[in-house]
């Protein structure tokens, strides 16, 4: 059976179309799509009731042309299979995870160690087999997990030798929520007011991915009018925390002038969200069936003015951040990942466009909205920390144009809603649902039961692809490069403690 084409970047099929196979053939499986050049989304997995005591594996990847698809395996917990990680190091944190949580084995892993430390792991964080580098004159620099700034905690464990890095080893985890197991708790169309507080800077495109599941599911199409209301509301959330990335790469590097300007621009655009729904994070602007609230002339008018006057500021102040000579001296050649490893260890994102790689969702599973109102593909070639901060400057230009040509067209942005079918969700069916937010791809995959309830939700955040790369970004850099090129990559630790 064909997998359904819907109007968003949706996979939708029944589970009796995805039959799974031993374990040892779907690794195989796997491998020979991505020898032949496909990408792996997500893999994960969850015990099932029934067979008791098996484990259902879930790889969901992307062939090069066409839609997504799904590769299922079925296996007893402690069983192994050949692992992935040593021919595509980009399976290796999905493996680590799928360890974790099912005891499946991937033998031949060379870094299996928890992620999270979940459940009565816990209580075993003290015990991470952290790597070591010997050497008579080697130092470790531990920072974290309780920092001076307030965020979330986490452990950054460096290895120098004088003032160079040559190993940074990440240990996050120390706050795991249980975010999936919650969601399972509720009826799945009650869940948007949950959804949207998973990660606070990627509200819309949370919110966003799980409407488009839930729709697919419940054989509703949303109105266009509903659409672009919604791809407005994505534009305007990736405008403002690409702002808040700039402001800090700005602040640590000492260009005060940049720091202030870019804050205050952030502030008119968030600002701008609140005028249209209330909430500066889009927060109850989005529902399953479309939004709450539409865009009337005068709020459009609002918008289109306050976007005038931002553009102006924001090319204003990036010629400033581009010709200032301090501004490339301490960017430009530090935090460098090469194309090739940003490709082998499966960055995804702004992460991987700003190392040369044309990964952009908006562009290669379009959609309805995209498809009709396309969005330029950005890279930068150079993968430091100068190629990272100019993405985001173009990035927010076209996300301000891409606006902009929406609200001069003449088509109407109301906050009409399909409503949704009493009946629920259709039964026996794996949804899997994706949308490019402002960091990478928001993955969302549900699965219903024979009575059309949840029976597993996975979320993943683009962090989890992306924090080992700043790991390696900060290889033969000084230690004081650590702040700017963690704040180039502005990767979030609550998307990693699902």
């Amino acid at each position: 059976m064909q997998p359904a084409l819907l109007p968003g970047p949706v996979l939708l099929q029944p589970t009796e179309a995805l039959p799974p196979a031993g374990l040892e053939a779907w690794a195989g499986a796997c491998a020979e799509a991505l020898e032949s050049g496909e990408t792996l989304l997500t893999l994960f997995g969850r015990l099932l009731d029934e067979p008791a005591g098996q484990v259902l594996v879930t790889a969901v990847l992307l062939p090069a042309r066409g839609p997504m698809r799904v590769l299922r395996g079925l296996g007893a917990p402690g069983a192994s299979y050949p692992s992935l990680t040593q021919r595509f190091p980009a399976a290796q944190m999905f493996e680590r995870e799928l360890w974790e949580q099912t005891g499946l084995q991937p033998a031949g892993h060379p870094w299996c160690k928890p992620v999270r430390y979940e459940g009565a792991r816990q209580q075993q964080m003290h015990q991470h087999p952290f790597f070591m580098l010997r050497g008579p004159q080697v130092h470790e620099v531990g920072v974290g997990p309780v920092h001076a700034s307030v965020i979330e905690p986490g452990h950054f464990r460096f290895m120098c030798l004088g003032e160079e890095v040559h190993h940074l080893e990440i240990q996050l985890g120390y706050q795991h929520r249980g975010v999936e197991a919650l969601l399972l708790r509720h009826p799945p169309l009650a869940l948007a007011s949950r959804v949207e507080c998973i990660v606070g800077d990627s509200t819309i495109a949370y919110t966003g991915a799980y409407c488009q599941a839930v729709e697919a599911l419940a054989g509703v199409v949303v109105a266009s009018t509903a659409q672009r209301v919604r791809g407005i509301a994505l534009e305007l959330e990736r405008i403002a925390m690409h702002l808040a990335a700039l402001t800090g790469l700005a602040t640590d590097i000492a260009h005060l002038q940049g720091g202030a300007t870019l804050g205050r621009l952030r502030t008119a655009i968030i600002n701008a969200t609140m005028r249209l729904c209330g909430s500066r994070f889009g927060r109850g602007w989005l529902r399953p069936g479309g939004v709450r609230f539409g865009i009337n002339d005068a709020q459009r008018a609002d918008l289109q003015q306050t976007l005038a006057a931002f553009s102006t500021d924001v090319v204003q102040i990036g010629g400033l951040l581009q010709s200032a000579r301090s501004v490339r001296a301490r960017l430009q050649g530090v935090g460098v990942v090469a194309p090739q490893v940003a490709r082998d260890l499966g960055l995804v994102g702004l992460s991987a466009r700003a190392c040369g790689l044309a990964q952009d969702l908006r562009a290669r599973l379009p959609g309805s909205l995209y498809g009709a109102h396309p969005i330029p593909l950005q890279t930068q070639p150079d993968g430091d920390c100068w190629a990272r901060m100019l993405l985001r400057l173009r990035e927010i230009d076209d996300s301000v144009a891409w606006i902009q040509g929406l609200l001069a067209g003449s088509q109407a942005l109301n906050g009409e809603a399909s409503l949704l079918p009493p009946g629920g969700l259709a039964p026996d069916s794996l949804c899997v649902s994706v949308q490019e937010g402002f960091r990478g791809p928001v993955i969302q995959v549900l699965e219903t039961d024979a009575h059309g309830a949840l029976r597993h939700y996975k979320l993943q955040d683009p962090s989890l692809c992306n924090w080992f790369g700043l790991a390696w970004a900060v290889r033969h850099n000084d230690i004081s490069d650590f702040p700017i090129c963690n704040k180039s990559f502005d990767l979030s630790y609550c998307g990693n403690d699902l």
